[in-house]
């Protein structure tokens, strides 16, 4: 049994790095590029297993070269493969990655494949009632999302859901969720709240915790993050780093964040895990590539 459990997509990332992000009938040349894997659920998947944590990852791709690299870099980071669904019909999701590499900031375009398919009937429940921890995101179909959702709180397992990319919910979302992880854009696209700073962020999670969210934390990039649960307020500055690729800093926050939960750390300790964590997959290209060993925090 593996303490964690992951529903989400691979896609194989073509990250791009630059001076600059190119705008729309622009050509710029680039100085580095990097394939490799991501998608958040498979970054996710990555952060924990590199950190030392067994965890299990649903998923569906292609009988294609990239759905081969899939399987690749899964077994490479010691992910088991079992829960994969191959699909004949469909091709494995691509992400194109354009990266300023004086900022570390991106631009992505996710074409998901494969994992638009996917149906509930697919799903193995098994995997997910054995678990202390279910993660997942918004990249495959909300209603499998939903009825995996169903399935973790039936069986009192902790449901983390980092809704990205952000998109409407239906309000029978929020009363399975136990922790809710915006980032600072999805999180003004739940409560219409543009966050700047501190304040900000303190007003749109009181906001989502009204909505019937149990715990928000709100990652705020470079400005650190902010967590709640409408009694307690934790607010953490981002680590002091050198980023030259944010790509993927969410899901090392996420993956590393269920493993602080999973190993019984108090909610502090987790968020400064994850925070520790992310700010260093920001210091290397590509995603699920940028994902930090257990080694590299000592």
């Amino acid at each position: 049994m593996n303490d964690i459990t992951i529903l989400g997509i691979f896609v194989a990332d073509l990250s791009f790095s630059g001076d600059k992000i190119p705008v729309s009938g622009e050509t710029i040349l680039g100085d580095n590029y990097n394939i490799g894997p991501g998608g958040k659920g498979c970054n996710q998947a990555i952060a924990i297993s590199r950190l030392g944590g067994k965890v299990n990852f649903i998923s569906k791709i292609g009988d294609d070269d990239y759905g081969k690299l899939a399987i690749n870099s899964l077994q490479k980071n010691k992910i088991d493969t079992k829960n994969i669904i191959i699909s004949k019909k469909h091709k494995t999701g691509v992400a194109g990655i354009h990266v300023d590499k004086n900022t570390g900031k991106n631009a992505i375009t996710v074409v998901r494949g494969a994992p638009t398919s996917l149906t509930k009937e697919e799903i193995d429940i098994k995997i997910i009632k054995q678990s202390k921890i279910f993660l997942t995101q918004l990249e495959v179909p909300l209603d499998v999302t939903l009825y995996c959702l169903k399935i973790a709180k039936e069986k009192n397992l902790i449901n983390i859901l980092n809704p990205a990319p952000a998109c409407e919910l239906s309000k029978d979302f929020f009363k399975f969720i136990d922790y809710f992880t915006p980032n600072e854009t999805e999180a003004e696209f739940y409560t219409g709240i543009k966050i700047k700073d501190k304040d900000d962020a303190k007003e749109s999670a009181k906001k989502l915790v009204n909505m019937g969210i149990k715990n928000v934390i709100i990652t705020l990039g470079e400005k650190g993050l902010f967590y709640t649960n409408g009694k307690e307020e934790i607010y953490i500055n981002a680590s002091k780093v050198s980023a030259i690729d944010t790509t993927g800093a969410g899901d090392a926050f996420n993956g590393s964040f269920s493993l602080g939960l999973s190993k019984g750390k108090s909610i502090r300790e987790c968020l400064e895990l994850a925070n520790r964590v992310a700010g260093l997959s920001t210091t290397r290209l590509g995603a699920g590539d940028s994902m930090p060993t257990l080694s590299e925090l000592h």
